[in-house]
């Protein structure tokens, strides 16, 4: 009752709206696997691990940087730390976070990369491993990721091979992260002939989120990282779908209520997820759904040429359009889809002069990681909203339909 009044007061004074039918997203699974604790001003959601490697995820809008500093040192085990960021956060972020870690014994160092998916490479993520050897850090170090995907994905990769592992930390500075990629240990850089292909499993100390950095995050990049939050959504939490679909505005708007509404609501997916299945055995695949189609289309149009956010969308496009064909979901759910969607500005299809051809997608979709014994797998949607399945088992005529038509669409 307490609940409902506070929110009534909150929805009056922001205009914040959830589906009526809907009073509190849940899911006819609980989401029992994750812990989330409310305190003031922050939440605190709870990777759970086997071996005691379970971390915390935070998540609020007003620390104080005696709170900052508090909660990043003591998940630092060592005397030495090497914060890596880009060239485009490092004016903004670095020397705040290096301030808020000094001190008391604790030495900093830094590393500035330059941005851009186009350096997601092992050659760049060289330069972390380059600075930690010329500094002589040990075992005990710690690495903080300082940015969005790519650079979190590069110093997870980093620490995991660094001296066989150090401790890193998150903290994220791009909706994309904060609700997917900074979360779960899957580390890794590109390769020319395929995204992501070079990596491991490596899970972070914590993950620190703080909205406020998202006011200086460009629009494009805000609309790139919903893609991510419409996924979870669409493959498990149907009440967030729809909760969605009644507050995207608000998400564009970067309304502060419902942006961290929609960032702890996917942490705690994507906890359950990954305290389910940690390495991708089974469940944890169904994250990706859109992502062998999104992924083919960001290495064959050129890396930086999309955004992740953008490529999963079309992907997601893709992939209710497939399920569609083999008659595994309506045209309701399909419409539904693309709406939400071309509601947060994301793009549904090629656009004109595409390289994208036939023969490019199925030759990069082969290359997939979730082809096993040479059979690609694929993750489509079946029955009614909030459901999924990870298969080889799909009609291979409506998967080339389905290429053929999104590439149709981009001749002139």
């Amino acid at each position: 009752m307490k609940s409902a009044i506070l929110f009534s007061l909150l929805a009056a004074a922001t205009g914040f709206t959830r589906p009526s039918s809907h009073p509190t997203p849940t899911r006819s699974t609980p989401l029992n696997m994750v812990s989330t604790t409310k305190t003031t001003p922050h939440d605190i959601v709870r990777v759970d691990l086997a071996d005691g490697r379970d971390y915390p995820i935070y998540i609020g809008s007003s620390f104080t940087d005696e709170e900052t500093s508090s909660m990043l040192r003591r998940h630092v085990g060592g005397k030495r730390v090497l914060i890596i960021t880009n060239d485009r956060i490092a004016p903004m972020y670095l020397e705040k976070y290096t301030n808020l870690m000094s001190g008391d014994g604790l030495r900093v160092d830094t590393v500035v990369l330059p941005d851009g998916e186009e350096n997601k490479t092992f050659e760049c993520m060289s330069m972390i491993l380059d600075k930690a050897l010329e500094l002589g850090l040990d075992r005990k170090s710690t690495f903080v990721a300082l940015g969005g995907g790519v650079i979190g994905d590069m110093v997870g990769f980093a620490s995991a091979i660094y001296q066989r592992g150090v401790n890193f930390i998150q903290i994220p500075t791009t909706v994309m992260a904060m609700v997917d990629s900074s979360v779960g240990g899957k580390t890794g850089v590109n390769h020319p002939l395929g995204k992501n292909m070079i990596g491991a499993f490596h899970q972070p100390q914590c993950v620190f989120i703080d909205t406020t950095v998202l006011d200086t995050l460009p629009d494009r990049e805000l609309k790139s990282g919903l893609s991510e939050v419409v996924k979870y959504g669409l493959i498990r939490d149907a009440p967030f779908f729809e909760w969605q679909e009644a507050n995207m505005d608000k998400l564009l708007q970067r309304d502060a209520e419902a942006t961290r509404y929609a960032i702890k609501r996917s942490c705690e997916n994507k906890a359950e997820v990954v305290a389910a299945d940690e390495k991708e055995a089974g469940v944890r695949a169904t994250l990706n759904l859109g992502h062998t189609f999104g992924h083919a289309i960001e290495n064959g149009s050129g890396y930086g040429t999309w955004l992740h956010g953008e490529g999963v969308s079309i992907g997601t496009a893709m992939a209710a359009t497939m399920s569609e064909k083999m008659g595994w979901i309506d045209s309701s759910l399909t419409k539904r889809i693309y709406d939400i969607f071309e509601k947060a500005d994301l793009p549904v299809k090629l656009p004109k002069g595409s390289p994208m051809t036939s023969q490019t997608f199925n030759k990069l979709m082969s290359l997939d990681k979730k082809v096993a014994d040479g059979q690609l797998r694929l993750i489509l949607l079946r029955g009614d909203l909030g459901n999924c399945e990870f298969t080889g088992d799909f009609d291979v005529d409506a998967l080339q339909a389905t290429i053929d038509e999104f590439v149709k669409e981009t001749s002139a």
